[in-house]
């Protein structure tokens, strides 16, 4: 399960996001370090395709792909040092699998706080920034005394490299992220710095996306008001969102949601939107499962051949993989069952080289 860690400021909107997407469960108050410890929320992720699925096959269960979302405390600058809860905060989202920043455009008396969204990611990057310096500072000086008594070990020499590497760009006040795109990584050694960096970590080496908070006054401009933001963060996914509106329509179920999201033209709502965007960022991909007795979505980086995605449902299916027999969903739904799918010829039976596709889905052959 892809694990996304909300960073902002105080009164940016973290936790009235995490209720927009979790559904609730997290203090939102209009005043600095409402929130003192993390709030963390389990999602599931809608997806029309499985629900049509499910009731092709009349499936006992159905079962969505799940995402977590992390909601620290607000940052504030010198957080990397120790000014408001400081580096308690930032532990939080060391184990994210990537960033969102939420950054503040809407205007509110009565919520304190700067409403200029590049004056809010100028200080969460220097903070970020800022306590990765310090990470790397500490444990560059014992692992290049260990590289020098073990020159044979080149991991350990390579993870030195790549901390000299992080060293030289933390130092001039530059993010990973920025000096190593996720997206379009071209410079060179950048990728596998980032593998050597891996347990260490390091908060601006993951993948960063933005939510935009703006008000209900400001719908009609979304798009004009994320374009700084977009600019400033080259090849991110910048999602503006009324992130209150979305909170409160998180609360409604059934007609009454469909119905104000609608009427404020919020489409199928945060979740969706930002589950997609997130999705794209990390390279994820959906395959399923069909049958009476369950049908599910399973989640895979793009890629991946089809006995890696084989070992999310088991690690004996990898294991033991002989094939794998797919059809695309909207083509099984033409069709009506997987059995007639077969009766026709129209599955595909596909081997251990075959790169799955978002969409496919699939029943996996292995033996054990």
């Amino acid at each position: 399960m892809e694990r996304f860690g909300f960073v902002g400021l105080p009164n940016a909107g973290k936790s009235s996001l995490f209720n927009a997407l979790a559904g609730g469960g997290a203090l939102a108050a209009p005043y600095a370090f409402a929130t003192t410890d993390p709030n963390i929320g389990v999602a599931r992720v809608p997806d029309a395709r499985l629900d049509a699925l499910a009731e092709m096959s009349a499936s006992r269960k159905v079962v969505h792909s799940t995402t977590e979302f992390i909601d620290i405390g607000g940052l504030v600058e010198g957080a990397s040092k120790g000014e408001g809860l400081g580096n308690r905060f930032l532990a939080g989202i060391r184990e994210a699998d990537a960033i969102v920043f939420v950054l503040r455009a809407f205007t509110d008396p009565d919520v304190p706080g700067p409403t200029d969204p590049i004056e809010h990611l100028r200080i969460v990057e220097t903070e970020l920034t800022l306590a990765d310096l310090e990470s790397v500072e500490s444990r560059i000086v014992r692992r290049r005394k260990a590289a020098r008594s073990q020159p044979s070990d080149t991991a350990l020499v390579d993870e030195v490299a790549a901390l000299e590497a992080a060293l030289e760009h933390l130092e001039a006040g530059t993010p990973l992220y920025r000096a190593w795109p996720h997206a379009t990584c071209t410079e060179s050694g950048s990728d596998a710095h980032r593998d050597a960096l891996r347990s260490h970590f390091l908060l601006t080496d993951k993948p960063v996306m933005a939510v935009l908070n703006i008000g209900d006054d400001q719908l009609d401009d979304a798009k004009q008001l994320a374009e700084p933001i977009v600019a400033e963060l080259p090849g991110a996914h910048v999602l503006p969102l009324c992130v209150q509106l979305e909170a409160e329509a998180a609360q409604l179920t059934g007609a009454e949601r469909a119905e104000l999201l609608e009427g404020l033209g919020l489409g199928q709502g945060a979740l969706e939107r930002f589950v997609s965007a997130a999705h794209g960022m990390l390279g994820l991909r959906t395959f399923l499962t069909t049958g009476e007795k369950e049908s599910r979505a399973w989640t895979f980086r793009q890629g991946w051949r089809a006995p890696q995605c084989a070992g999310r449902i088991h690690t004996d299916f990898e294991r033991g993989f002989i094939r794998a027999e797919v059809i695309e969903w909207t083509e099984l739904l033409k069709l009506g069952s997987w059995s007639a799918a077969r009766d026709v010829g129209r599955l595909r039976v596909e081997g251990k080289d075959y790169r799955m596709r978002d969409g496919d889905v699939v029943e996996f052959r292995f033996n054990v």
